[in-house]
């Protein structure tokens, strides 16, 4: 999954457009020091992603894109093909790792309600409502209390402390840190089984220790979830589904 830091040891340019065949592709350019080689890479979450190593110089990227601009329409295609979620003729939603039928009904009242009962998620909507909505912000509403009683308790377990969580929207990212202290967190995590939640809380929380993806930050990532590769592995193989 890709993660965005306020400092670390890659660095990600501005979103850059390029013509190609008559059609425009957006892409950014993310420098790293690990990066031996120029690569592409694209994912439902960030689109195109070109990765260098830091004094690539920034000319020659179009010509690699161009190089690539068959394999590079096809991965954009397929991920514009898989954002179902949240749509307003969606049939079922995925909470917590588990895919939940939607059920809809009227609502005369003057109020929208939504509720969880087992493996159905059930609305209930006045005339005109847009049940998609109504689900964001019950996913959101259901993210600040499970992620922040997550963080709060993995905080006193690692031995870290943050000053403020917040739940946002990101097209780019799961979850983010900053140096004073402060947690965002993407509401889409919680589309994610909870123990892969808890890899991405534990991820930001050393990352208050660590503001970078060296060894000793892995390290105390490991310490305190020992099956963050799998949770990671997760999340790359999922991520086209978490993004609507």
């Amino acid at each position: 999954m890709t993660y965005s830091y306020s400092s670390g040891t890659a660095q990600t340019e501005s979103p850059q457009e390029i013509e190609i065949d008559g059609r425009t592709v957006t892409y950014t350019v993310k420098r790293s020091p690990r990066a031996r080689y120029a690569r592409l890479e694209v994912r439902a979450s960030a689109g195109l992603v070109v990765i260098v190593p830091e004094s690539y110089p920034l000319s020659r990227i179009a010509d690699i894109i161009l190089a690539k601009k068959l394999w590079v329409f096809s991965k954009l295609t397929h991920f514009s093909r898989s954002r179902p979620n949240l749509r307003r003729d969606s049939h079922s939603i995925l909470y917590l790792g588990q895919r939940l039928k939607l059920t809809s009904h009227g609502n005369a009242g003057s109020v929208d309600s939504v509720f969880l009962k087992q493996d159905e998620l059930v609305l209930t909507l006045r005339k005109g409502s847009d049940p998609a909505l109504l689900i964001r912000n019950w996913l959101k509403q259901q993210a600040a209390k499970i992620i922040g009683n997550k963080a709060e308790h993995l905080s006193r377990k690692i031995g870290i402390n943050y000053c403020r969580l917040t739940i946002r929207s990101a097209k780019t990212r799961w979850a983010s840190c900053s140096p004073k202290g402060n947690l965002s967190f993407n509401w889409k995590v919680m589309m994610v089984p909870e123990p892969v939640i808890d890899y991405v809380v534990i991820h930001e929380l050393c990352h208050l220790r660590h503001m970078n993806h060296s060894p000793r930050f892995w390290k105390l990532v490991e310490k305190h979830c020992p099956e963050w590769r799998a949770h990671r592995k997760w999340l790359r193989a999922h991520e086209n589904e978490l993004t609507d």
